[in-house]
Formats: structure tokens, C-alpha cells, sequence
């Protein structure tokens, strides 16, 4: 009866433990309901559920090293590499994992719109910037940072980043509009999308020329592939 108490109360442990798991990297048990809602977007292993931005068939800058996902850095400047998850995404939280050689630059991007008529993944999807802060060559502007959204909100004092060739971890929430960008388990920045500020900032600054920015409010997510390496593992969605 004594050890039967012994193992009641270890598996009792062992599963608070599964529920501690953060959410992106979900536990294997099936005991909770709340795991159970995050899905794998990245397998480890292949490049399934992903396809080049406006293509169609292999995908030949990015590759599978290590259980990472690895944009080669082929595309020349900032269009022509990205890739996209093959379904659409309205109100969401995304979590993964990432880490950059010295001077890259890449980012995530959601609610894209694929249609012939858009050359790059950012003329209608908002970016979660990712970008070497310290050794980027050129003099950056605020809004050009890592965690930034891009072009838009800048993140706030709780912003710390691993060094370069080390894993961070990111997340983007998205839900009616409402949208935080955390960075390394800190809430760096929180915005309302199309509101009065919202709109201000569009049409002032460096999305003026691109009227479909940021209206979608569905859509796929994105990996941008900006002529450098960069490596993401442990992406999960959850659908809110």
C-alpha cells in the first residue's frame, strides 16, 4: 500500500510537470485539452504544409539541418524566397523557436494574402522583424529591429535578445485585432490593428505606396527568405 501511494503521487507530479510544458513545445500527452489545441506547423524533418510564396513545386532555398528549419539565404535582396504554410490563419498564437548567422535578416509574417498580383509576402502580411541588431552592416532605424513590427510599432524595454548563432524564442497573438509580440517569455509590444494610430502609421510612413498592408484578416503565415541564413524549430499555432 506504501509504494502504491509512492507511484500516486509521482504520477500525480509527472503530470503537472506535462502541463508546465511550454506551449511551444507541447507535451506528447494527451491528458490535457489545452495541449492538445497547439498544432505543429514544422515537422523537423520535411517541408511539408509549406510551398514557396506565388509557387508551386520544390522548394530548393530552404532545407531541413538538424531538425531546423534553414533558409539558405539564395534569394537575391528581399522577395522571391519566402515560404508560406499551406493553410490560412485568422486568430491565432504562434510560437517558434530561432537564431541567425552575424548580419541576417529575416522575419516572420502572417495573414499574407497569395495572389499574382503581390510580388513579396510583406506588401499585405505585417512582419515580426528579425534581424542581426548589433552586426547588421548598415545603420538601422528603430522600427527596422528585431521584434519590431516592421515599419510600425516598436518593442519596449523588455526586449532582450540572445546573441547571434544562439535560440530565441518569439511569439505573435493575434485575435479581433489585438496583437502582442513577446520575445524570449517578455510581452516586448502590444498594438490594435486598424485603428485610428494604426491607420496613421500606415499611411504616413513606409506602407503609403502599399494599400492592401495589413487589411487581411486571414491568412497564411510566412518565413522570409532575405538573401541571408536563418533557422527556425518548435513552431506551433494555436487557433483562438
Amino acid at each position: 500500500m506504501k509504494k502504491l501511494s509512492i507511484l500516486i503521487i509521482a504520477a500525480g507530479f509527472i503530470g503537472s510537470q506535462a502541463l508546465a510544458t511550454p506551449p511551444h513545445k507541447p507535451a506528447k500527452s494527451n491528458s490535457s485539452a489545452k495541449i492538445k489545441k497547439w498544432t505543429s506547423l514544422f515537422d523537423g524533418k520535411t517541408l511539408n504544409g509549406w510551398h514557396g510564396f506565388n509557387k508551386k513545386g520544390e522548394v530548393k532555398n530552404w532545407t531541413i539541418v538538424d531538425g531546423s528549419l534553414v533558409c539558405l539565404g539564395a534569394a537575391q535582396g528581399d522577395t522571391g524566397g519566402d515560404i508560406i504554410t499551406d493553410k490560412q490563419y485568422a486568430n491565432f498564437e504562434l510560437s517558434w523557436d530561432w537564431k541567425i548567422d552575424k548580419g541576417s535578416n529575416s522575419g516572420v509574417m502572417y495573414h499574407v494574402v497569395e495572389a499574382p498580383k503581390y510580388h513579396a509576402t510583406y506588401e499585405t502580411g505585417p512582419e515580426y522583424q528579425i534581424i542581426d541588431d548589433l552586426g547588421w552592416p548598415d545603420k538601422l532605424e528603430e522600427w527596422q529591429k528585431t521584434g519590431c513590427d516592421y515599419a510600425m510599432h516598436l518593442p519596449n524595454n523588455l526586449k532582450k535578445v540572445m546573441p547571434v548563432g544562439e535560440w530565441n524564442t518569439s511569439k505573435i497573438i493575434f485575435k479581433n485585432g489585438h496583437v502582442e509580440h513577446w520575445l524570449n517569455g517578455k510581452k516586448i509590444l502590444s498594438f490594435q490593428a486598424w485603428d485610428a494610430d494604426w491607420t496613421k502609421k500606415k499611411t504616413e510612413g513606409k506602407w503609403k505606396d502599399y494599400p492592401d498592408y495589413g487589411l487581411a484578416k486571414t491568412g497564411f503565415i510566412a518565413l522570409q527568405d532575405h538573401g541571408h541564413k536563418a533557422y527556425f524549430k518548435n513552431i506551433f499555432i494555436k487557433q483562438l
